[in-house]
């Protein structure tokens, strides 16, 4: 059985998980949360020093970086749902768009998230002011590149969209999504209501109390 080695409220972590559960491939989360049952947390370090996670352990390989480690599944454990589309035009469209919410959303999320894990108010204030103005630029942008499209890319649910359903669950909680941008919130909404990511915010629901800036009651 595939392991994979995370944290159920780490957004890479559900980034994967959420892949996992479109085609229902069986693995096993070994939860690097120090009060998980078990330690595997010698084990994770060894096998990906940089101590990132996920780690996805297939066998004898060990395969780092969440949209690798997707990439990985679909050539490795393919299943009905495909996340990346053979045709190579399309799918640089799938990874364009999944880069876009790694790195111009998520990342200024993670930077607030850091700052504010300094305990100090004011290196908090100004991540939060960077990451405000980051993400407003992004969602302005999504907005407006979205055309009444339903998923992040093509015409369904791929890579793109494992990537977008937790870097906006975060970024909303960091930058709310405002009412000017009704087609952004509306498929922040889609992504909370599919299964798989529905069952990884599940997961991730007990360790709400870890997001510094203050996690909603709500979603």
């Amino acid at each position: 059985m595939l392991a994979l080695y995370g944290h159920p409220f780490s957004s890479y972590t559900q980034k994967v998980l959420t892949a996992l559960h479109e085609n229902a491939t069986p693995y096993e989360l070994r939860n690097l949360d120090p009060g998980a049952p078990g330690d595997h947390a010698a084990e994770w370090r060894r096998r990906w020093p940089l101590a990132k996670f996920p780690v996805l352990v297939d066998g004898g390989r060990t395969v780092v970086e969440s949209s690798i480690v997707i990439e990985h599944l679909q050539l490795a454990h393919p299943g009905p749902v495909q996340l990346i589309p053979p045709d190579p035009a399309a799918a640089l469209e799938v990874r364009f768009m999944d880069r876009f919410f790694d790195l111009h959303v998520m990342a200024p999320v993670q930077h607030a998230v850091n700052a504010a894990l300094t305990g100090n108010a004011e290196r908090r204030a100004e991540g939060v002011a960077w990451a405000t103005q980051k993400l407003e630029t992004a969602y302005a942008w999504l907005e407006g590149e979205w055309a009444g499209r339903t998923w992040a890319a093509l015409d369904r649910f791929t890579l793109a969209d494992c990537a977008a359903a937790p870097a906006l669950f975060y970024a909303d909680w960091t930058h709310p999504i405002a009412a000017d941008y009704p087609q952004l919130r509306a498929y922040r909404a889609r992504l909370l209501a599919r299964p798989s990511f529905a069952r990884a915010v599940e997961g991730g629901r007990p360790y709400r109390h870890y997001f510094p800036l203050g996690a909603p009651d709500r979603d």
